[in-house]
């Protein structure tokens, strides 16, 4: 489906208020929606907050996994480039991201039924998401958003202490607030921080993770059904999985990741005929060539090091299955 095309589809699903759900590439060229009546559960399986088309429970015996070789020399020639623009002013946040090779004793299918996570997609066997991050939600005029950003391995010592009080995190935090602020800015009027910097946990199969998260929120006007399409588009990619300024972050990124991230860090979504609820597709596991790959990234700042941003890189690796 061409851009202009899912916009003015969503915007007339919108004001129609038929329930429907999307997809959106990280890259905007391979946009898909489908009236929910219409999702065939042979290609895509979701799951939104309990909203699901999975009708059956595939249970998965033993569960094995881990990352085939890990190497950080790849991932360095990636970082000190960014570091380079970073230094030269051209950004001063970058999402970068890599992907691993991974070994795993379960079927995309299967992690999807057994991971427990927000937004899950299964779609053709090609990907697998489960993902904690909410890109946006809208109810009863508002529009909400909740970017993530800031992650460690729950089991040290105070971790939760720790995080918070990290000036790195903090001033990456920071930022992407401010960033996502004046994207809601585009689209909604009254925008504002109602909470700053709260914590949650994500248990996994791997290890536990403390994520740092805040709530904005604005509001919109009262056509905005009919505007969907535009409002959602407005707003991408989303900047928690890009950065800032955002253009030319994302022309840095696509430089230097050397491939196009596809459904990765792109947006999926829901919407019932009043409400919508999107979120980013982070967490992600996709195949190509028979073989499995898990897609992973971290905030770049001047004040990042390359062992901790590496290793922040490797604890994303995991399915979320307790």
């Amino acid at each position: 489906m061409h851009l202009n095309d899912f916009i003015n589809t969503l915007n007339e699903w919108g004001q129609q208020q038929v329930p429907f759900l999307f997809l959106v590439d990280y890259e905007m060229k391979k946009p898909y929606a489908w009236k929910i009546s219409e999702v065939d559960p042979a290609e895509l399986l979701y799951d939104f907050h309990g909203v699901t088309n999975a009708k059956s429970c595939i249970k998965v015996g033993s569960f094995d996994f881990r990352i085939v070789q890990p190497e950080i020399a790849s991932y360095e020639k990636k970082f000190q480039a960014v570091i380079q623009s970073l230094n030269r002013g051209d950004t001063f946040l970058a999402n970068l991201t890599d992907r691993n090779e991974i070994e795993l004793n379960a079927s995309l299918k299967e992690i999807f039924y057994a991971s427990h996570a927000r937004y899950k997609i299964w779609y053709r066997d090609e990907f697998v998401v489960f993902s904690p991050e909410i890109f946006v939600q809208i109810r009863d005029q508002r529009i909400y958003s909740f970017p993530m950003k800031g992650t460690i391995d729950a089991s040290i010592p105070n971790a939760a202490h720790l995080i918070l009080s990290n000036e790195k995190e903090m001033a990456e935090h920071v930022t992407m607030v401010d960033l996502i602020r004046n994207d809601l800015s585009l689209v909604a009027n009254a925008v504002e921080v109602t909470k700053f910097r709260y914590v949650e946990e994500l248990k996994t199969n791997q290890r536990n993770l403390l994520q740092v998260s805040s709530q904005i929120e604005g509001e919109l006007s009262s056509d905005y059904q009919q505007r969907i399409g535009d409002i959602l588009v407005a707003l991408l990619p989303a900047g928690s999985i890009s950065g800032a300024p955002k253009r030319k972050t994302c022309e840095l990124l696509a430089a230097v990741e050397g491939r196009d991230r596809g459904y990765y860090t792109g947006v999926c979504g829901y919407f019932d005929g009043q409400q919508l609820d999107a979120g980013v597709m982070i967490r992600f596991i996709e195949k190509e060539n028979e073989k499995l790959f898990f897609r992973s990234g971290g905030g770049i700042t001047t004040q990042s090091n390359l062992e901790d941003e590496f290793q922040e890189l490797i604890n994303k690796v995991y399915v979320p299955i307790s």
